[in-house]
């Protein structure tokens, strides 16, 4: 897939393809951007609304929660702000409630909604039908069929919203739910619950079980809309797409819906069968590819892959029986292709990533040596965790390395470390005698307090976010230093939009984007390193993202800009495809050793994360070891070096800058 990013103005999704959708059981439509897919189902329950409203009639909109739908609702709010849309209307039924859950909790979907939507738009609060985690037990069964006559007394639901989650569940309906099930009190599945460990500052904090609509009740709707983003959604939607109907993953079920659709962003659809290997569909032209570079280097890594043989050892009849006839006919003989594809992936492997004294750039133009470079981390330990091996080669070799990390981290430190150091701080004072120490005795005593009587996800007190985010900094100062670099090139940005003490930040703001800017024009770089991991969970790394690369659009007349090249690298989610890779840093065992040590200076967040991500029983540590000595064996296996661990990067193109 590209890694393009075209104008949000552009709101065509790839269309569909007779020979995909022999394949795909629900019909796929793929959109650049996850904001044109969010627009677009915005404009359609729009017009659904309009419709109704021109025929006097009211529109019953199935509403989803979670990061997915947001946009959507935005989308909604200025619709009704600026484009006059009523929702006076409209009746709604939200999918789904933890349970207990009082409706004024962080993490209640009554909550989120109202935030959200409810409280932007004209809706009458009597429309308004969100499953209740209040219910005693009791009562549950008579409410959840009471939730079910509901719907039908509004004439059932006309547009139903849906997300999807990793273990392939729609509304709650974890594996196992079957197809006629209806309102009820579900247990919810361990994955689901570490998925959601975020939103409620741990795993041990997220309640056991939700109210849910259920399968039957969403298959009764007359229209659905499922969207999905991120690449750690690509697999599931591949098996709800491609696979069998299965009550193991609910999602499935859609595929026996009339009229049902399946709305993805390019990451979430890489592993469906036109994206990942189109070639198996028949002639790629059909999806508007072509046997450019690209595609050829992706397949012939496929193939090697496939058929567990390093590159150079393909012969005419691998290509001709896993389907590469066509790549055969076009780009010439097996020996042709695989020399391009070896060489493409050699070309990759650098020991200097910041260039060589001497040594021209691969274009053939000079090149500068030593550079100034700006590592982006957008928590005080990604710059480590996902480039660590390269961090330290960059300050080896003596360019002048800065490292900006871009939010403070302060929610992601446990409660308890918080006081440890605050105790800490409390008695170095009394012992060397320091001038306020009543003061901060004070401090810590009030810290002690709060956390006694603080409720699970309860936003952390000023001197509490204050302090955690002191040990984040510390830890973060700590790692670089020992990375090499000086003291003087460690900046701090702490980006407005992550501090609210909350999982759930605020929009990208102008503010965030001037303090970037402030920095790329303070230090001119070379080079800028950004994390390019659009699978974090959290979002925090899309938001860090975005603020460089509007950052990077409003320096593009800049002189310096002429020189610098920015590159992507990846956090502890997921590695690049070896097809994408742009340049490959290896590592010996002694660097990776190094880079461990480094990531072990992040003390709060070593042995157990507050916010692990997807469930994973691994330390970040472990995970990006794994990850760096995968991608080796990747390139070890393809025929190149052999090398202990390698970090990979893509280059962000000019274009997208603009984009």
């Amino acid at each position: 897939m590209s890694t393009t990013t075209p104008s949000d103005a552009d709101n065509s999704p790839t269309p569909t393809h007779s020979l995909a959708t022999a394949v795909e059981r629900i019909p796929v439509s793929v959109y650049e951007t996850s904001s044109q897919a969010s627009r677009a189902v915005a404009g359609e329950i729009a017009d659904l609304i309009r419709t109704r409203q021109a025929a006097g009639k009211s529109a019953v909109l199935g509403l989803a929660t979670g990061s997915t739908p947001v946009s959507i609702y935005e989308e909604l709010v200025r619709l009704h702000r600026e484009e006059g849309l009523s929702f006076a209307n409209v009746v709604t039924f939200n999918l789904d409630e933890y349970w207990p859950m009082q409706p004024e909790e962080l993490q209640s979907y009554h909550r989120f909604m109202h935030e959200y939507l409810f409280d932007h738009i004209d809706i009458d609060p009597a429309n308004v039908h969100i499953p209740s985690g209040t219910i005693a037990l009791t009562d549950v069964a008579d409410f959840c069929a009471g939730y079910e006559r509901q719907i039908q007394e509004a004439g059932g639901i006309d547009y139903q919203i849906l997300g999807i989650g990793r273990t392939g569940h729609i509304g709650f309906n974890e594996p196992g739910s079957p197809r006629d099930s209806r309102t009820r009190l579900i247990t919810l599945d361990r994955v689901t619950r570490m998925d959601a460990a975020s939103d409620f500052f741990g795993e041990w904090n997220v309640p056991r079980k939700a109210i849910t609509m259920g399968v039957g009740t969403i298959l009764d709707a007359r229209q659905v809309a499922l969207l999905a983003f991120g690449e750690h959604k690509a697999a599931i939607i591949r098996q709800a797409v491609e696979g069998d109907v299965t009550h193991s993953v609910s999602a499935s079920y859609l595929q026996q819906h009339p009229n049902a659709r399946i709305m993805l962003g390019p990451a979430a659809a890489t592993d469906l069968t036109r994206f990942s290997t189109p070639w198996l569909l028949g002639p790629i032209e059909q999806f508007g590819l072509t046997w450019d570079r690209q595609t050829t280097i992706k397949a012939g890594i496929w193939l090697a892959t496939t058929v567990d043989k390093a590159i150079l050892k393909l012969t005419d009849e691998d290509y001709n029986e896993h389907g590469l006839q066509e790549l055969l006919s076009v780009r010439g003989s097996s020996y042709d292709i695989n020399i391009e594809v070896f060489k493409s992936r050699q070309k990759t492997i650098t020991g200097w990533p910041g260039g060589k004294k001497g040594r021209p750039k691969i274009d053939g133009s000079p090149d500068v040596f030593p550079k100034r470079i700006v590592v982006f981390s957008p928590h005080p330990d990604d710059d480590v965790i996902s480039m660590g091996g390269t961090l330290i080669r960059l300050c080896e070799h003596g360019h002048e390395v800065h490292v900006a990390y871009q939010t403070s981290g302060n929610i992601a430190v446990f409660d308890d470390e918080a006081i440890r150091h605050a105790d800490f701080v409390r008695e170095f004072c009394d012992t060397f005698d320091i001038f306020g120490e009543d003061e901060v005795a004070q401090i810590g005593e009030a810290v002690q307090q709060f956390v006694k009587v603080k409720a699970p996800g309860e936003v952390d007190s000023p001197e509490l976010q204050r302090i955690k985010t002191l040990i984040r900094r510390t830890e973060a100062r700590a790692a670089a230093r020992f990375s090499g670099v000086h003291l003087e090139n460690i900046h701090f940005l702490d980006l407005p939009f992550y501090e609210t003490g909350r999982v759930r930040k605020r929009p990208l703001s102008e503010e965030d984007v001037q303090i970037t800017v402030d920095l790329l024009r303070e230090v001119r770089p070379h080079q800028v390193y950004a994390a390019g991991d659009l699978s974090d969970p959290h979002g925090t790394h899309r938001v860090c993202l975005a603020a460089i690369t509007q950052a990077l659009a409003r320096c593009v007349n800049d002189e310096w800009m002429k020189d610098c090249d920015v590159w992507l690298y990846r956090g502890a989610w997921q590695e690049w495809e070896p097809h994408v890779i742009e340049m490959a840093v290896p590592l010996s065992p002694d660097e990776l050793a190094r880079k461990r040590m480094a990531i072990f200076k992040h003390e709060s967040q070593k042995d157990k994360a507050l916010f692990p991500g997807p469930y994973d029983a691994r330390e970040f540590w472990q995970r990006a070891e794994d990850r760096n000595r995968n991608t080796a064996r990747v390139y070890d296996e393809l025929g190149l070096a052999e090398y202990e661990a390698i970090e990979g990067f893509v280059k962000w193109k000019r274009e997208m800058v603009h984009g």
